[in-house]
């Protein structure tokens, strides 16, 4: 079975930043770390705190999720440091029968993206970042598939960045789906990256996350972990299609794809459900100028979404979308989400047929990032109504 893996992350090791980083940004910027509570709390390593500067990198790193992270910290250990590596990354690819993976940061994004750090400072670790990618994807180009990081700090540079991306050969970017800088998505600042994006045919995939030094949907309200990580995914999704549908990214630019990773597709069908049916009428001349269509037809035009294994109402996300807008991604070595392995991958996914079993898991990923076709391997068979590998 031929599985693209559409959310796989490195971990990036902090001598990277001493090598790639320009080191005039570098000596004033540096990525350091302290012990920041007690670290003989009842025998445990409690993890450093990591900071830009003088700056913590996470946002609400509080005691209570240092002690809660080292007490996993252990348990995952093998797959941070597999990814960390290249080869170490595919040997734990093949483990879990990834054939191809799109490659994408873990902390990179909480510096390109802080709140705190001038522009320069950001597209200087986006620039630094990406030329670390590049080397680390090098080791295999044909499944190691790196996604750029884009700086969203000052919109003037963000086409400069993009070519970046293009002459890499690369297909795809990653932004941060939250208010940055004090713009939304569709702020009128980003007109020329959006078109240049569709130019270029660069797929846009959106990763949320948890702590972040950004206005991410429920730090208004909430300061524990639980809280923050059960809001920050799913409702900035929602929030950043509504963004994109309203100030009519998406009706200028029908060619434009975007994905909407590690969100669970279950909010799919109640969210477009309600802008078709309630938004979208309400007041029609107060959108008639950029959603001159249902926005349900938009998203089935230009979106994909990742599922969770598991998540229910995978059959409504595909009466509402269809399902080659499905994506499949592992999100490794994170640790929310280790307890999702590939094992029986098809019998945790019976609610598909195998047509559709076969799109999730890739076919669809190749439409979306633009992945070339992968060699045949292996064909798919259907045998007492069960996906076995021949050959």
């Amino acid at each position: 079975m031929n599985i693209i893996d559409s959310d796989r992350h490195v971990m990036e090791p902090v001598q990277l930043w001493s090598t790639y980083l320009d080191s005039n940004i570098y000596s004033k910027f540096t990525i350091h770390s302290k012990v920041s509570i007690n670290n003989d709390i009842d025998n445990m390593n409690v993890p450093k705190t990591f900071f830009v500067g003088n700056i913590p990198i996470l946002n609400n790193w509080n005691e209570d999720i240092q002690i809660a992270s080292s007490l996993r910290s252990e348990s995952t250990k093998d797959e941070r440091i597999a990814a960390m590596k290249p080869d170490t990354q595919v040997l734990s690819m093949d483990e879990s029968e990834i054939k191809v993976a799109a490659i994408f940061s873990t902390f990179a994004g909480f510096i390109v993206n802080h709140s705190e750090l001038p522009a320069d400072v950001s597209l200087a670790y986006a620039d630094a970042y990406n030329r670390w990618l590049k080397d680390y994807c090098d080791f295999d180009t044909n499944r190691l598939k790196a996604v750029g990081l884009i700086s969203r700090h000052d919109p003037k540079n963000m086409v400069e960045q993009l070519e970046k991306v293009v002459a890499n050969g690369w297909t795809s970017i990653t932004l941060r789906p939250e208010v940055i800088m004090g713009r939304v998505l569709g702020h009128e600042d980003y007109n020329d990256f959006w078109a240049a994006c569709e130019k270029h045919n660069i797929a846009v995939a959106f990763h949320g996350g948890t702590n972040l030094h950004a206005p991410t949907a429920g730090t208004d309200r909430f300061t524990t972990r639980f809280a923050m990580h059960a809001c920050s995914h799913p409702m900035e999704a929602q929030m950043a299609f509504v963004s994109l549908l309203e100030s009519g990214v998406l009706e200028r630019h029908p060619r434009l794809k975007f994905a909407f990773l590690e969100a669970g597709a279950s909010w799919v069908p109640h969210w477009l459900w309600r802008l078709d049916n309630i938004c979208y009428p309400e007041f029609p001349t107060l959108v008639e100028e950029n959603i001159k269509m249902l926005p349900s037809e938009y998203f089935k035009r230009q979106c994909w979404v990742g599922i969770e294994l598991g998540e229910p109402c995978l059959r409504e996300v595909i009466d509402v979308i269809g399902h080659d807008k499905l994506l499949y991604g592992s999100d490794f070595p994170h640790p929310d989400h280790l307890q999702f392995t590939t094992e029986d991958i098809a019998q945790q996914l019976s609610e598909l047929n195998e047509i559709e079993l076969k799109a999730v898991l890739e076919q669809n990923a190749k439409d979306f990032y633009g992945f070339e076709s992968l060699d045949a391997e292996s064909v798919w068979v259907n045998e007492s109504d069960s996906l076995v590998e021949a050959g």
